[in-house]
């Protein structure tokens, strides 16, 4: 009996083989779709479904020979699940199917060596794309969330050494006091940080750390990320490595944030600014009594990530971190550099395209004022959210060689995404960064 069990086939239904037969045809119109996208290049060469931008001269290296270079892009794709019309009236291009041959064109036509992706949905579609053109990946997304950031790599490049996902909220900043003293909670976002060590496969011993995220507008997260960005690379005993983190961080570069990060000392104005963050939200204390904002004043345009509404000032007891505290604890924290601040303030002015600069009043003496003058520019929303931070090995001293022109505002207008210009509310952001090796 049983070697007659042994003989005996599997003999699948009708209903099995029919599955079988969608799922084999699901599959191949993937890998179909994947290869016109990714052709879409040559098919529109004459033209372009984007507003083509230049790339920009900045700092020749001296050598090539012992230099690392990477060509690095950070992009917020605007996932497609976060869009709603009454947020972008003026764009014309909102659903899928008008969207997303443009972002694959602009993704693949930047060639960078490593990307970093924030607002990722639809993987089904996008993975084919990148995969077909050559490029591994690490997707990471918060808890819950139907949207998350992706780090793609050429795999001719670089192997992934390790991961590390970095969840805002259960990130402790002190150790007395309860759990949520001890995190310090002003609001529950379910936001992350997605940090990878990329080891090369050209040079020996080498490689890149690198991370994205998508941040809440709140110092405290800004702090975690590099905060983390340090312990994984040092845990990992890649002290040597050069980091570069790219990504969604909401805020501005005359934000006391930006001015923390990249260790300018904060302006009186900025200090006010940031005691607006000392509350917190009925989603960490369900019982506390709203006293900043209602549901009502949650109008359009309002982007959760910017604003907090429907929250109570702070007290001892939450265990957010003071104006002190915050301050020493980005002090504690290397030089950080931008790579649009410092690669666009290395351009000869006459040359130098329009600045964020140029339309809000930033002293010479501080840095911030070279950034895009645009990352964002929606009907509701006209800003700069996006960067390329760098921190650099002690030795290596980064150099910017080339940028990606940033969008002029006329091409912007009346606001993204839209047809023929970019397929997301936000710029793409692209370099090409080099350090040099101090043994040469």
């Amino acid at each position: 009996m049983s070697s007659q069990r042994r003989r005996k086939q599997f003999q699948p239904t009708p209903e099995q083989t029919a599955l079988a037969e969608h799922r084999k045809a699901k599959k191949q119109q993937i890998i179909t779709d994947a290869s016109q996208l990714q052709s879409v290049a040559e098919r529109n060469h004459t033209i372009p479904p984007i507003a083509q931008r230049v790339w920009l001269p900045v700092h020749p290296p001296s050598r090539v020979q012992g230099c690392q270079i990477i060509k690095i892009c950070t992009w917020n794709l605007l996932a497609q699940c976060l869009i709603r019309r009454d947020l972008f009236p003026t764009s014309d291009c909102l659903k899928a199917a008008q969207r997303e041959h443009m972002l694959y064109y602009e993704l693949l036509e930047v060639d960078a060596d490593i990307i970093c992706l924030q607002e990722v949905d639809r993987l089904e579609k996008l993975l084919p794309i990148l995969e077909k053109a050559g490029y591994a990946h690490h997707y990471a997304a918060g808890p819950g969330k139907k949207h998350g950031c992706l780090i793609a790599f050429k795999k001719k490049l670089y192997n992934v050494l390790a991961s590390r996902p970095v969840e805002y909220d259960t990130q402790e900043i002190r150790s007395d006091g309860n759990e949520n003293a001890r995190r310090g909670r002003s609001f529950t976002t379910r936001n992350i940080g997605s940090l990878i060590l990329l080891e090369s496969k050209i040079k020996e011993n080498d490689g890149i750390l690198v991370a994205t995220t998508h941040l809440f507008w709140h110092p405290k997260q800004a702090a975690i990320l590099f905060r983390e960005v340090l312990k994984f690379r040092n845990d990992a005993c890649c002290e040597g490595w050069p980091c570069i983190v790219g990504g969604d961080f909401n805020f501005a570069p005359d934000d006391p944030v930006y001015s923390l990060i990249v260790g300018d000392h904060l302006l009186p104005e900025q200090e006010e600014r940031l005691t607006t963050s000392q509350v917190v939200h009925i989603s960490v204390d369900p019982t506390g009594i709203p006293t900043i904002g209602t549901d009502e004043e949650n109008e359009e345009g309002l982007d959760p990530d910017k604003f907090i509404i429907n929250a109570r000032p702070a007290t001892c007891t939450d265990g957010l971190l003071s104006l002190t505290e915050l301050v020493d604890v980005f002090s504690r924290l290397p030089q950080i550099k931008s790579v649009y601040d410092e690669g666009l303030g290395g351009i000869e002015a006459i040359n130098r395209p329009r600045t964020f600069g140029h339309r809000v009043p930033i002293s010479l003496t501080r840095r911030g004022r070279n950034e895009p003058e645009y990352t964002s520019y929606t009907h509701y929303w006209k800003t700069v959210l996006d960067y390329l931070f760098v921190l650099d090995p002690g030795d290596r001293p980064s150099k910017v060689i080339e940028l990606l022109a940033p969008h002029k505002e006329e091409t912007l207008k009346p606001g993204l995404p839209q047809k023929g210009v970019c397929s997301s509310d936000h710029i793409l952001l692209a370099a090409i960064v080099c350090w040099e090796d101090p043994l040469h």
